[in-house]
């Protein structure tokens, strides 16, 4: 079954991520420093869970993770790639892309179809490179 999580950054830098589908007996939550941090709360709060169910007799579902993030916890995920040069793949202005990564502006719709091609397109070529 698919559970998608939604990541989100706070105004204080926090980062949290939650579950949008309602699953009967799973209601994640993870909370942390970071996107990593509060995505690693949530898999531990996934396994305690199933554990639970386990020992009261009852088979948990079994969750496939689909994880969608805004600009600005997707860039402290994925703290590797270049925020000014995916914007330029992405045809998105950089400065106007470190605005929105930091949180000073909101991308609207298009913007983020842009970003999640480019992104698409860097996956596809990380994919079939070869050494």
């Amino acid at each position: 079954m698919k559970a998608n999580i939604v990541f989100e950054m706070a105004k204080d830098g926090g980062c949290s991520c939650y579950m949008l589908e309602e699953v009967p007996d799973f209601g994640l939550l993870g909370y942390g420093n970071t996107p990593q941090e509060a995505k690693a709360d949530m898999l531990q709060a996934y396994e305690e869970i199933k554990e639970l169910l386990i020992a009261e007799g009852k088979s948990p579902a079994e969750l496939e993770f689909v994880y969608h993030y805004d600009m600005k916890s997707f860039f402290e995920y994925f703290d590797f790639l270049n925020v000014s040069k995916v914007a330029e793949r992405a045809g998105i202005n950089p400065s106007l892309m470190r605005k929105y990564t930091s949180g000073v502006a909101n991308a609207g719709e298009g913007q983020y179809l842009k970003l999640q091609k480019a992104i698409h397109s860097i996956a596809h070529e990380l994919a079939t490179a070869n050494f």
